[in-house]
C-alpha cells in the first residue's frame, strides 16, 4: 500500500490524531467515510461504462488467455509468415498427418483415401542423427 508498511501506517495515524484532535476527528473520519463511498460508486460507475460500450463482462473475460506470458514469439513469426492456406494445411498435417498429405496431393473424398495405399503417399522426411560423440558440421562462412 504506497510502500509504507504498518507501523509507519499506524504512526501516521497516531500523528493525525493528536493533530486534528478528539474534537474534530468525528467529521473528519464522517468525510472518510464518504470520499470511500465515492470511489467506489465510481468504480462500479466505471465497471458499467465498460460493460455498456465493450458489451462484455469484466467477470467473463478470460484473463488467463490475454496473458502475454503464453505467446510463443516464434509461432506468432510463423504463422504471420505462412500464408492461410499454407496454415491450414500445416494445421491438419499436425492432427492427421495421412489425410493431410492426400488433401494436399488432391484426394479429397473418402472412396478414394480408402482404396488408395499407404504406399503412394510420399514417405516422411528422414532425419540424420549423428553418432554419439561426432561433432555437428561447421560452416565457417555462416554467420
Amino acid at each position: 500500500m504506497f510502500g509504507i508498511n504498518t507501523p509507519e501506517l499506524l504512526l501516521i495515524l497516531l500523528l493525525a490524531v493528536l493533530v486534528i484532535g478528539p474534537t474534530r476527528l468525528p467529521g473528519y473520519v464522517d468525510k472518510l467515510k464518504n470520499l470511500i463511498r465515492e470511489v467506489r460508486k465510481m468504480a462500479s460507475g466505471a465497471r458499467e461504462t465498460i460493460k455498456e460500450e465493450a458489451g462484455v463482462d469484466i467477470d467473463d473475460i478470460d484473463w488467463k488467455k490475454l496473458d502475454p506470458r503464453q505467446y510463443d514469439p516464434r509461432r506468432i513469426i510463423r504463422e504471420a509468415l505462412i500464408d492461410d492456406d499454407e496454415l491450414e494445411s500445416l494445421k491438419s498435417l499436425k492432427t492427421a498427418p495421412g489425410a493431410a498429405i492426400a488433401s494436399m496431393m488432391g484426394k479429397d473424398s473418402k472412396e478414394e483415401k480408402a482404396a488408395q495405399p499407404a504406399a503412394d503417399l510420399p514417405a516422411a522426411p528422414v532425419i540424420e542423427r549423428l553418432a554419439e560423440g561426432q561433432l555437428a558440421p561447421f560452416d565457417i562462412e555462416a554467420t
